[in-house]
């Protein structure tokens, strides 16, 4: 008897494995007839994804390879894979960042104006998309719509050539309404404390509403009982802004929120180099990574060294949207990104 009961445990337990290779190969092969069913089922959406997904492959994934110019002495005579490594690996960043003045002065310059921009950029997208909003006249809401987001595809060399013409010294429009009023001209170009500020209102002129459409667009999908019901209960126009219209805007928000700090340690050249001119007087609070990148490659022509700052910038952008996101999970979980 109790080696038949031994005997019969050791078969269940041997049925048991079985049943569990059984079902994994079924959910295997279940995975996969999906996939194919779904392929059949859609393929004319796979279709339309095909290029868009080459060429992310192509200009996105690909290039991910040249990440080890960071790491190498890199010579264009022996091309990227023929170059020498560093001696030590990490000597490219060492020449960025150690007793390297003017790199820690980009850096901060970068993180700190992006701060500006991303807080000045959502408060001023918000208040443009929820004024839209409350134009009733479609037409007239078309128009200013329109007007809004204009700015957006006007390139920053014709920005530079216009924030010229505003504040130019000898006939710039602020200057001459200055001199106009009794006052003494201001020499801006002179003169770095004035160009964040400069900076902040290019910056929402040109993209406040490129980011207000998509507020608007969040705006346009909220249930209107919300509002008929605050109506009912006395709420006043501003009242429903500020207690339904804000609240349910809040994801949204943190969503370009989590975006724009992805790319906190990235600058606009154009908008940097352009509207600024480059002026070395406007360094210490225009200079970015991204123009001292280009001035280090256009001067000394230390590819390594450049190779080795884009890296640092990605690497800080991942972990800000990893933190952040994580963050952001925390709080509010629906406005995660994943």
């Amino acid at each position: 008897m109790l080696e038949f009961s031994i005997l019969n445990d050791l078969s269940k337990e041997g049925m048991k494995v079985l049943k569990r290779k059984v079902t994994a190969a079924e959910n295997r092969k279940s995975v996969g007839g999906r996939l194919l069913v779904a392929l059949k089922r859609h393929w004319q959406v796979y279709l339309m994804m095909l290029p868009a997904a080459v060429l992310l492959f192509l200009f996105a994934y690909l290039p991910m390879g040249g990440l080890v110019i960071a790491f190498k002495d890199y010579q264009f005579r022996d091309g990227i894979w023929g170059s020498a490594w560093m001696d030590p690996w990490y000597r490219n960043f060492e020449i960025l960042f150690k007793n390297n003045a003017n790199a820690m002065r980009a850096i901060r310059n970068t993180v700190l104006l992006n701060l500006l921009f991303i807080v000045g950029g959502t408060v001023f997208s918000l208040a443009l998309a929820l004024a839209l909003n409350e134009v009733t006249n479609k037409q007239l809401k078309k128009i200013c719509q329109s007007f809004s987001f204009l700015p957006y595809f006007v390139s920053t060399v014709v920005v530079g050539i216009f924030v010229t013409g505003m504040l130019g010294y000898e006939s710039g429009v602020v200057n001459r309404f200055i001199t106009a009023l009794s006052g003494e001209k201001v020499a801006f170009y002179m003169n770095p404390a004035y160009w964040p500020i400069i900076l902040l209102i290019v910056n929402i002129w040109k993209g406040a509403g490129y980011n207000a459409v998509v507020y608007l667009a969040t705006i346009s999908g909220f249930d209107e009982t919300y509002y008929e019901a605050a109506k009912i209960d006395g709420a006043s126009r501003a009242q429903q802004i500020w207690y339904i219209s804000l609240p349910l805007l809040k994801p949204t928000v943190i969503i370009m929120t989590l975006l724009s700090i992805g790319r906190i340690m990235n600058a606009d050249f154009g908008l940097f180099y352009n509207v600024t001119g480059d002026s070395p007087l406007l360094y210490p609070t225009t200079d970015v990574l991204d123009t001292y990148i280009f001035r280090a490659l256009r001067e000394t022509g230390d590819i390594g060294m450049s190779s080795a700052t884009s890296f640092f910038q990605s690497v800080v952008g991942f972990v800000m949207v990893v933190l952040s996101n994580w963050i952001a999970r925390k709080y509010e979980k629906d406005s995660a990104l994943f």
